[in-house]
């Protein structure tokens, strides 16, 4: 299906400006998200936890009620405003975030990260459709590349705030505060990392209007509940081949982003705050060029007549991310270490912006949240949820030794690419006919595309 011209009253100052405003709270949602890797160990400590209790409070505590409440958002953003949704979102998942910070016991952690992920499903879904709606197919692939930056920039600010954070609190003594009794200097730091968020939120509801949506003329311009279960219902081979690839894909980034702090920590003797510096500089920026350059690749390749541009992308960064990822987990120099995981890192941040792109050229306007959250759903449960698990468990039951976490990494991430390879490339002939049949329908002629 074409996807029409946005309407002339959006300016390209005020597109761009959406974009940045959105990675703004993208940014912020990674830096709740990720700071917690970064105090592993004072976290275990205090709370007396495994690995494989902290990776179900860094991943599936999470990435569970992320993907299972993205699905009902998604359906309210299909058919109300999308812009008071996401500023609701990002001002709960802040006030949950600084909620971690008073959490004394496992079951307390779990529920402050299950509502950070809760306020999170808001966000990107919603984005994805707002941006489809200001921006035309040829420029969309950059826009979502920009958004998803964010996650990185985050991911990032996140180590790096969170590692000077944690050396200004070094051997600061406990705090007592009125109404919460002692807190710790690991729980300031989510007080400090969190709140600003409300005022991102404010900012969003002040500033951005929600623009009009592009429908076909077949399609209701209000979606109805399950209309995107039965969409992908009819695309059943392209759906599959695309969540299950990329939520793969997925699985090798979590992995590395969740395990690398604990593998320097503990392989290499590093200080968090050490630690921190490494990773959010790569992160910052190797990440953030992977995910505008897979954004850029996708928007190239599509307008050579690449109409599985995204899947072509997406198939070269797992490519190019598996040898260099295996090297980070399995040398043991620092300095070679960190060589080998600046090109993981940045070919890793490809299915950011090819995945969301993939997911847009395809679905109807009324459809795009809805679609877009059943694919956060597979690929954070799986990529996040089980992923980081995974890690954990091999760590505590197979290898049962903590100084084996770069091989439990090894193992995760050279499984799931290969299952990715695969199945991206099985799809890349489903997703062609997929947008014959969409072109088709919408009226369009069908557009020839390169094998």
């Amino acid at each position: 299906m074409t996807q029409p011209s946005p309407p002339q009253r959006y300016t390209p100052l005020y597109q761009w400006y959406v974009v940045v405003l959105c990675m703004v709270a993208y940014i912020f949602s990674f830096i709740d998200r990720q700071i917690l890797s970064l105090m592993i160990e004072p976290i275990k400590a205090d709370l007396q936890i495994t690995d494989t209790q902290f990776s179900l409070l860094s991943g599936l505590a999470f990435s569970l009620f992320y993907a299972v409440m993205g699905l009902p958002i998604a359906f309210l953003a299909d058919r109300f405003s999308r812009v008071r949704i996401i500023a609701l979102g990002v001002a709960f998942w802040s006030l949950a975030t600084a909620a971690c910070g008073l959490s004394k016991s496992f079951p307390q952690m779990f529920l402050a990260r299950m509502s950070v992920g809760v306020g999170e499903a808001a966000l990107t879904p919603a984005t994805y459709s707002m941006l489809s709606d200001l921006f035309s197919r040829e420029k969309l692939g950059r826009a979502v590349g920009l958004y998803s930056m964010g996650a990185f920039l985050g991911g990032g600010l996140a180590f790096l705030v969170g590692g000077l954070v944690i050396s200004l609190l070094r051997g600061a003594p406990s705090v007592e505060l009125w109404g919460l009794g002692e807190v710790r200097s690991w729980q300031l730091t989510f007080f400090i990392v969190g709140l600003p968020g409300v005022l991102v939120a404010l900012l969003i509801l002040a500033t951005i209007r929600d623009p009009q949506r592009q429908s076909s003329a077949q399609a209701p311009r209000k979606a109805a509940m399950g209309d995107g279960l039965r969409f992908i219902g009819s695309h059943r081979p392209t759906f599959l081949c695309l969540y299950l690839g990329f939520a793969f894909f997925s699985m090798c980034q979590y992995a590395l982003v969740s395990w690398s702090p604990a593998l320097y920590m503990r392989q290499y003797g590093l200080t968090p705050t050490q630690t921190g510096y490494i990773l959010g500089s790569l992160l910052l920026l190797f990440n953030t060029a992977g995910v505008f350059c897979g954004g850029w690749l996708t928007d190239m390749l599509f307008q050579r007549g690449r109409q599985d541009a995204a899947l072509i992308s997406g198939l070269l960064g797992a490519a190019l991310m598996l040898p260099a990822a295996l090297g980070f987990c399995l040398v043991d120099d620092l300095t070679l270490s960190i060589l080998f995981l600046a090109p993981a890192m940045f070919f890793s941040s490809f299915p950011l912006s090819t995945s969301a792109a993939a997911m847009q050229v395809l679905t109807p306007g009324h459809l795009r949240a809805q679609v877009s959250a059943l694919f956060l759903l597979v690929g954070n449960l799986i990529g996040m949820g089980v992923g980081t698990t995974l890690v954990a468990l091999l760590t505590d039951h197979y290898f049962k030794n903590p100084q084996a976490v770069g091989s439990s990494m090894a193992m995760i991430i050279s499984l799931a690419a290969l299952l990715c390879l695969v199945l991206l490339g099985l799809g890349r002939r489903h997703f062609r006919a997929s947008m014959v049949r969409q072109a088709i329908a919408g009226g369009q002629p069908a557009t020839a595309t390169r094998p």
